[in-house]
């Protein structure tokens, strides 16, 4: 399956200034096998070295921090010529500090890396302590729509829906777009679920997949070092998909068992969030900037970072799926949180005192802010949205709906499956 993440990785070799570069992201999202893609195609040979419990590994990059030497070694390890510039080490599974410290030898001043080297890793929070001038980082994201399409031999729709997005005219295959994106969502965008929706009749084969993501995702919950708060992580997880079934979804911990309360749960959540299990959705009652600055951080919503994962959880068929207009707008909410994240941008959502509502609010890289209201012609035409731009003076918004591109009064209409285009023309 092609991935955009090639087309950074091309540039990464090219780049006579790069680093030892960290590749991060979930599990299950393809990062080992994009790298070693990667390395098939673009390198004479290529390395591969898992340091999940390699003691071998783990004990070099404690003892030995010459660059030279750990080549050396690192060659007599995985039995394979280590070629200068032309040959890519792959380092999976990186959690330990050691082997970041020794990969930063690597790098002196000016010089040209001379040895091209990828380390993965898979929990967020490491990250923040792996990060320094002598490394670079690339988050790498599950299957997003346009890849979805490529991966079914679409591509014209794309530059369709590109064109309509930016000039706010009707798409001429808007069905067809949204009957994909419908199976998009229903699929997610793991690789091997993808793999399996397109390759495999039998949709019902999709469980054992979920059920292995599932439990990968709660084998990384084991990071804590103790058993309440791993418990927690648990339960705090496996709420969330009732959490959204709730006609008010803000997080309520009742919902996870009776007598909860936030400061038991607090770590466990915010677990889920630093490390893009879940993402957080926080409440604002106005909109300044800086949005952050207006959050209330005692309120907020709780997404799952898979409509895929999230639709198995809800325990949905595609009959149900698409009849049922509040099943249906839960994965499509749900699904504009994540592509809001994957885009880089942190995630509100605005209430009132009088209980209007507003999807999401975010804040562009100009320091824009911008509402984004799901909306369906099955619904009742809301006033949320218009109430908060008259309270706050915004003059620009987004309504995310199942109908065609058009806009209306400074106001932009876009189908669900155009959301990968949210950046275009946002600084």
């Amino acid at each position: 399956m092609e991935r955009k993440i090639y087309t950074y990785l091309n540039r990464w070799k090219r780049d006579p200034e790069k680093k030892i570069l960290v590749l991060y992201g979930n599990k299950q999202i393809g990062k080992t096998y994009a790298a070693l893609k990667f390395g098939e195609k673009e390198y004479k040979n290529t390395v591969y070295l898992d340091s999940e419990n390699n003691k071998e590994l783990l004990d070099l990059f404690k003892t030995e921090k010459n660059p030279e030497k750990i080549v050396r070694h690192l060659s007599l390890i995985a039995n394979e010529t280590i070629i200068e510039s032309d040959t890519l080490i792959i380092i999976d599974n990186v959690k330990d500090m050691e082997i970041i410290n020794a990969c930063k030898n690597f790098k002196k001043g000016n010089e040209e890396l001379k040895y091209h080297i990828i380390l993965i890793s898979s929990l967020r929070e490491n990250i923040n302590n792996f990060k320094c001038e002598e490394l670079q980082f690339k988050a790498m994201h599950a299957v997003d729509f346009e890849e979805y399409l490529v991966a079914i031999d679409n591509r014209q729709l794309i530059d369709f829906i590109k064109t309509s997005y930016k000039n706010d005219k009707p798409m001429p295959f808007h069905s067809v777009a949204l009957d994909y994106y419908n199976d998009y969502l229903m699929t997610g965008g793991f690789p091997e679920a993808v793999e399996m929706s397109l390759n495999n009749k039998n949709k019902l084969l999709l469980n054992t997949v979920f059920n292995k993501i599932n439990n990968a995702n709660k084998k990384e919950f084991i990071n804590f070092d103790n058993l309440i708060d791993n418990i927690r992580t648990n339960e705090a997880y496996d709420s969330i998909p009732y959490q959204l079934n709730k006609s008010n979804k803000k997080f309520q911990y009742g919902i996870i068992k009776n007598g909860s309360r936030s400061k038991d749960y607090d770590k466990p959540i915010n677990f889920l969030h630093n490390n893009g299990f879940a993402y957080k959705c926080y409440k604002i009652s106005d909109a300044k900037s800086p949005l952050a600055n207006c959050k209330d951080p005692e309120s907020f919503k709780l997404y799952l970072n898979d409509t895929g994962l999230l639709y198995n959880k809800l325990n949905l068929n595609q009959i149900r799926f698409l009849s049922d207009i509040n099943y249906r707008n839960i994965i499509y909410e749900n699904s504009i949180a994540i592509n809001l994240v994957n885009l880089g941008y942190n995630i509100y959502y605005y209430q009132s005192e009088g209980k209007a509502e507003v999807s999401f609010v975010i804040q562009t890289r100009d320091g824009k802010i911008l509402p984004i209201e799901l909306v369906n012609k099955n619904m009742s035409k809301s006033k949320s949205l218009t109430l908060f731009m008259n309270k706050t003076g915004i003059k620009e918004a987004i309504r995310v709906t199942d109908e065609n591109f058009s806009k209306k009064k400074g106001i932009k209409y876009i189908p669900i499956y155009a959301l990968f285009c949210l950046n275009e023309g946002i600084k």
